[in-house]
This record gives C-alpha cells, sequence and structure tokens, in this order.
C-alpha cells in the first residue's frame, strides 16, 4: 500500500450493509479516505440508468461490489427469481459500466453458494464448474457464478481488472436477525435468547442438524477484502474463509449453551437442510495476499450473541416509552 492507492476513489455498493460496514470501517483504518458508500435508497443497481448515474457521479477508480439480495433456506425458497434476477443485473452492469468507465480495479463479491451441492471437503476454488449447487439456493449461487465467468471475460478481452472472492457464511454483531430472511446463527441466537427471556422450554429448528458449515466472523472477512483490494490482481476465484467445519446440531447445542437455554431443541426434518457440508480450502487466500482469519469462532459468537441482547433490550426499552 502507498499513497497513490490510498487516494484513489473507492466505492463501496452495499456499504450500509452487515458486511459493507465492516469494510468501509477498515478501509478507513488502513488510511483510505475517499470512500462512496453506495445505498439501495440512493442508487437501484437493478436499473441501467441508476448505475450509469452511479459512475457518473462518483467516477471510481476501485469498485467493491458488496450489494446483494440474500437470505437463508427459507428466504431463498420463497424468492428463487427474485434472487436470480436481481443480483445477476446488478453485477452484470456495474461489471460493463466498470468497462465503460475505465475503472482500474472491479472487486466482485461471490458466494459458497455457488460450489455444487456434492463438493467434496474441503472446497477448493477449481471445484466450482463439478456440479449443479444445492437446490434451495441454485438461483442465487448461479447468478453470482456468472459473475465469475463475466469478470474473466471482461479481464481477457478488455483488460478490466477484475477479482472474484468467495466467502464462506459470515456472522458477527449486526447480522441481520429478521426470522423470515436471516442465517442460521442469528436465526439460532434469535430463538434461544428469546425463549430464555420468555421462559420458553423448547425451540424448533429447521432439517436434521446433520448438514455442516463453516463460518466467518465478519471482521475478518472485511479484511481479507481490502488485503485483497491492496495485493490480489488475479483471475481466479478465492475463497476466503476460516478452516472449521460444524454440524448444525453442534452450532445449536454450543448456542443454547452460550446463550445460557437448557430446553429442548426439536428438529423439523420436514424442512430441508440445505447443502449437506460446507468447509473451504483456503490456501489460496494465504498464498496470493496473506489472509488468515483470526477471530475464535466461540469469542465471535459471544460478541454476536451480547450485540443482539444489547440490541433487543433497546428496542424493547424504547418499545415501553
Amino acid at each position: 500500500m502507498n499513497a497513490a492507492t490510498i487516494s484513489k476513489r473507492i466505492c463501496v455498493t452495499g456499504g450500509g450493509g452487515f458486511l459493507g460496514r465492516r469494510v468501509v470501517a477498515r478501509l478507513l483504518e488502513c488510511g483510505y479516505d475517499n470512500i462512496s458508500v453506495v445505498r439501495r435508497s440512493d442508487y437501484d443497481l437493478v436499473d441501467s440508468n441508476s448505475v450509469k448515474r452511479l459512475y457518473y457521479d462518483i467516477n471510481p477508480e476501485i469498485v467493491i461490489h458488496l450489494a446483494a439480495v440474500v437470505g437463508g433456506i427459507g428466504a431463498n425458497l420463497e424468492n428463487p427469481g427474485r434472487f436470480f434476477y436481481e443480483n445477476l443485473m446488478m453485477g452484470v452492469q456495474l461489471i460493463e459500466g466498470a468497462r465503460l468507465q475505465g475503472v482500474e480495479k472491479f472487486v466482485q463479491i461471490g458466494t459458497i453458494c455457488s460450489y455444487p451441492k456434492f463438493t467434496l471437503v474441503p472446497f477448493r476454488e477449481d471445484d466450482l464448474w463439478n456440479g449443479y449447487p444445492e437446490e434451495t439456493n441454485a438461483p442465487y449461487g448461479i447468478a453470482k457464478k456468472a459473475l465469475l465467468v463475466q469478470a474473466q471475460a471482461y479481464r481477457e478481452q478488455y483488460g478490466l481488472n477484475s477479482i472474484y472472492l468467495l466467502p464462506v457464511n459470515l456472522y458477527g454483531p449486526g447480522d441481520n436477525f429478521d426470522p423470515a430472511s436471516s442465517h442460521v446463527i442469528p436465526a439460532l441466537i434469535k430463538k434461544c435468547v428469546d425463549a430464555v427471556e420468555e421462559g420458553r422450554l423448547e425451540i424448533k429448528v429447521w432439517g436434521t442438524g446433520n448438514a455442516t458449515r463453516e463460518f466467518l466472523y465478519v471482521d475478518d472477512a472485511a479484511e481479507g477484502i481490502v488485503l485483497a483490494v491492496e495485493n490480489y490482481n488475479g483471475r481466479e476465484p478465492v475463497n476466503l474463509g476460516a478452516g472449521r467445519e460444524i454440524s448444525i446440531r453442534e452450532l445449536a447445542n454450543l448456542i443454547a449453551r452460550e446463550t445460557g437455554f437448557n430446553g429442548k431443541i426439536s428438529w423439523d426434518t420436514s424442512k430441508p437442510d440445505g447443502q449437506p457440508r460446507r468447509a473451504l480450502d483456503t490456501k489460496r487466500a494465504m498464498e496470493f495476499f496473506g489472509f488468515r482469519a483470526r477471530t475464535d469462532f466461540i469469542d465471535g459468537l459471544r460478541r454476536t450473541i451480547e450485540w443482539y441482547r444489547i440490541t433487543r433490550n433497546r428496542e424493547h426499552a424504547t418499545a415501553e416509552r
């Protein structure tokens, strides 16, 4: 990193979101001070004219595309068409706009959902094309994977320096705790904390509990993205993960313990598990730009639980006024 890099005009789409806020904070910590945060209220990235206006208004030199329409298994089942269309159109138009604008670097954030349903663990980036994604999130995963193809094609034909990062499931303070769209960690934390505070003796969880996942603390993900912005300029996709696989059943028991929930966990086996296993090979990130996750999983969970408790209590106090 040098003075010329720090002074670059950086555009962060989704910069007001869960991951986006952390990426912007990390950029500021590293000395970047010319950052434009793009929110949907200002620019509808599904609309081509809005994307053109964004490039005209901001004239970015580096674009970090974090904006996405995403949710857990339930949200994916309810919105397959929307998730496919909106994620595809946002990325396609932003990458094309970057080409037309002469952007120096485009950072596309992909998704672990792009991997085939039955991928050998740990997932290696070369496995991306070895099968069809898990059905419940295939539309979202395929839309995101198409942007890898576009990024590589634009690099080859137009010389656009576009990189592609594949973060595993994220978690941390500030996550989405809405039951209609949240992922598994915030969903389980909410169920357990709410049950403890409301005196309920049972919670219900989707699936069998046998599926496995890997989780990356959101601040670690932000650090990995900024390291890639500064140090990686290759065409190959790169995993961002923590290298720790855990079953949903073990995760539920762990969160129950950390929240003080001593009741029964009932498994609704009529609901899907999603992808059977998820765990990443993270060697490429370390080799290409020196990224290794640093946050201990238990510590990260405790910070997330504490954040939810504080936020929940604050909201309840406000509602009672």
